[in-house]
């Protein structure tokens, strides 16, 4: 996998409006088999050609971010991750410094939150039989999460960022149906004059839904299960702009693997709304998604397999290599990257 040392200075701490910047400003870097080229965010229809597909992630970031009290009297940020089937949430308890995870809470322990609710964790999550970062967890009462976390919740953040922003800093402009639990940050350089501008170009847009789990990028595990959904419009799309030639450019790694989930052996994509668990890699590579546009993903992370599955560990190599020598920006907020291989 793609390794490289995050240099000093590396993470953008804040959105770029805060720097006078609008969204599209930020730094694009586009990566082909013959090279790279630096450019702007917002000169992204000049990258591609009429014809080619964009597909982007409607999914709305929630403020899932809640303080929490345990039996001691302490408090620590618990983020929730995603809620199941059956109401219980899957969350990450953080150590009272919001330092990285703490994996020390014992099933059975119970955490009151704010608006009187209790809840009880309960088995590791997605593998019940170790007690990892994410946990299986009940409330009580049964609250839906959306509407307990408009009235009590506050964004995740972590510890680069530089303070706290509003909740609207971590919607991308298309966001429409609440459930992420983190931004599907690699759409967030987009704005509304960008996608008229694409629409211009020739260059069709889809959507598709994927609500994203937390990422805390400490322990580097490969993503949870999360919830999609993928429209028959957006299907037939893919289809129809591969069997003229075209490409189909997905906007972030939640877009690549729901349209891969969607996707069967012989390249088929269908329309599909579930689970998905899918890992992309060397042993799986893409089948539809031939171009990719995503921020800068931390050394190690699973992302990064998934970058290799689309673009081959030779193009993310370069590309990464060239971001740290021109001093691009990481994280939600930073500069993004446009692998057409």
């Amino acid at each position: 996998m793609t390794t490289f040392t995050l240099p000093p200075g590396a993470d953008a701490t804040a959105p770029p409006e805060e720097a006078g910047l609008a969204r599209d400003e930020v730094r694009l870097m586009t990566v082909r088999p013959g090279g790279t080229t630096s450019t702007r965010f917002r000169d992204l229809p000049g990258q591609l050609e009429p014809g080619d597909l964009v597909v982007v992630n409607t999914s709305a970031t929630l403020p899932a971010r809640v303080e929490a009290r345990r039996a001691d009297g302490g408090t620590a940020p618990l983020h929730l991750s995603t809620t199941l089937d059956d109401g219980s949430w899957v969350v990450e308890l953080r150590r009272p410094d919001n330092a990285g995870p703490d994996l020390g809470a014992e099933p059975g322990a119970v955490l009151s939150l704010p608006g009187g609710v209790r809840l009880t964790v309960l088995e590791g999550f997605p593998d019940p039989r170790r007690a990892g970062r994410l946990r299986r967890a009940v409330p009580e009462p049964l609250v839906a999460a959306p509407a307990y976390l408009a009235l009590h919740g506050a964004p995740i953040r972590y510890g680069y960022l530089s303070g706290r922003f509003p909740l609207a800093a971590y919607q991308n402009v298309y966001a429409a149906e609440p459930g992420s639990a983190e931004m599907a940050s690699a759409g967030r350089p987009f704005t509304e004059s960008l996608l008229v501008r694409l629409m211009v170009r020739g260059v069709v847009v889809a959507p598709l839904t994927l609500h994203c789990g937390v990422s805390s990028p400490e322990l580097h595990e490969p993503p949870s299960p999360e919830r999609f959904a993928v429209p028959e419009v957006t299907a037939r799309l893919v289809t129809s702009t591969r069997r003229a030639g075209r490409r189909v450019v997905a906007v972030g790694t939640t877009v690549t693997r729901a349209l891969e989930t969607a996707t069967d052996e012989d390249g088929v994509t269908t329309a599909a709304a579930g689970w998905t668990d899918l890992v992309l890699g060397p042993e799986r590579p893409a089948r539809v998604v031939d171009g990719l546009i995503t921020g800068l993903h931390a050394p190690e992370a699973s992302h990064l397999r998934l970058l290799e599955a689309v673009a081959g560990a030779e193009l993310v190599a370069m590309a990464y290599d060239r971001a740290v020598a021109e001093h691009y920006r990481w994280h939600e907020f930073g500069d993004s990257m446009l692998f057409l291989p």
